[in-house]
């Protein structure tokens, strides 16, 4: 072990007590995916702790989203011959919660019995508080090798829409990225995730009034029922693929014929190449008419891609296990059906590794938690990686 990683390593030993006050302030603020007031307030808290420990942050005005935050921590050159040289790593984190305004009022914050809660704990509050800590203690202690670039977006939990193109841009000259969302509850990281592609379908009908005059109406609720039964049965399990319209809403009244319905769609996938396939066969289950007379439109309204594979994978991989056994745990890497940003990253050719944040469960439920232990040795374990990126051809 290097002089550097020891220094580093003790640096965030003694950090738990301020790890967990920033993330009661972070949990206890409230920060749903609309609410950019509130998740900027969550980034604010986030560029004062930048500002008090030297570390330089540039903003990325988002228009109806949270802003980005970008954290810069100036590093050495990599090793001679890597051909790595200034090119950045980044920490990349979301600021925004799935939950709605004044869940951190209902239940804030919370410590019992080494287990943490509240809304947004793990997904991905911890993450960020990990990632903040690490480039503190780099800023503290030097030995980077190369810039650190922190990366705190607002807008992931509906598929960054305006966050996209800023963590693209991110990745496109990025060395490696680390995206910090909750370790598994395994304590693995991930490696694989699937896309997704999250829609919209509005249904026009005829009204008419159900008892007088029924047979000059067309049922827009009935043409959105056929279509979610024919989006259903494009189900693969086997390959992965699942459709799934999770919000319906529709009609006028009870005694009219359906002028209008709605559908939201979910569409995971697991390869890329599958993506195009499936959406040629929404598309025309959508603008074929079951009742004949509906229209309908399909809209897409965010969307992921899949992580997947690429030179670099394995190596970075190798780089966290072995600086994971020095921080004390072991780790494999795993796949996850859900989306992440660390989709993005790995299709603009960054060595990616997902979910190397502290470790938690139960995301997006009343009863998600994080594992307090994890906070000090998941940030330890993420320095010493990035420690050995040059070691490790990276």
């Amino acid at each position: 072990m290097s002089a550097t990683e020891e220094k580093i390593a003790a640096w965030l030993a003694t950090r738990q007590p301020e790890m967990l006050a920033e993330l009661e302030a972070m949990v206890n603020t409230d920060g749903g995916s609309y609410d950019k007031a509130g998740v900027d307030a969550v980034g604010a808290r986030i560029a004062d702790f930048c500002a008090r420990h030297g570390i330089r942050v540039e903003t990325v005005p988002g228009a109806q989203h949270g802003d980005c935050l970008r954290a810069l921590v100036e590093g050495g050159e990599a090793t001679a011959g890597s051909g790595n040289a200034r090119r950045n790593i980044v920490l990349m984190g979301h600021r925004d919660t799935v939950f709605p305004k004044g869940e951190p009022q209902r239940r804030p914050f919370r410590v019992e019995g080494g287990i943490a809660t509240g809304p947004g704990v793990a997904d991905m509050k911890a993450g960020l508080v990990q990632n903040m800590f690490v480039l503190a203690a780099f800023q503290a202690c030097g030995g980077a090798p190369g810039p650190l670039v922190g990366l705190f977006t607002g807008d992931e939990e509906i598929g960054s829409p305006e966050g996209r193109p800023v963590i693209e841009r991110e990745a496109r000259a990025a060395r490696v990225v680390f995206n910090s969302e909750p370790g598994r509850p395994t304590g693995n990281v991930v490696m694989g995730r699937k896309g997704g592609v999250f829609m919209v379908m509005d249904i026009e009908g005829k009204a008419a009034h159900s008892g007088a005059n029924f047979e000059a109406g067309i049922s827009a609720i009935e043409e959105l029922a056929r279509k979610v039964q024919a989006l259903h049965a494009l189900t693969d399990l086997p390959r992965g693929i699942t459709l799934n319209v999770g919000l319906v809403s529709g009609g006028q009244s009870v005694n009219t014929v359906a002028p209008w319905a709605q559908g939201q769609i979910d569409l995971r996938y697991v390869h890329p190449e599958d993506r195009d396939e499936v959406m040629g066969r929404i598309h025309a289950i959508v603008e074929r008419s079951f009742l004949p007379g509906t229209k309908a439109r399909l809209t897409i309204k965010g969307e992921f891609l899949p992580l997947a594979k690429n030179p670099g994978t394995e190596a970075v991989l190798a780089a966290y296990q072995a600086a994971a056994a020095e921080s004390g745990f072991a780790t494999e890497g795993e796949f996850a059906g859900g989306c992440a940003d660390s989709g993005f990253t790995a299709a603009m050719g960054a060595p990616t590794l997902c979910a190397v944040g502290p470790v938690g469960g139960k995301a997006h439920s009343p009863e998600e938690y994080l594992e307090v232990a994890s906070l000090v040795p998941r940030a330890q374990a993420l320095a010493r990686a990035i420690l050995k990126l040059d070691a490790a051809g990276l």
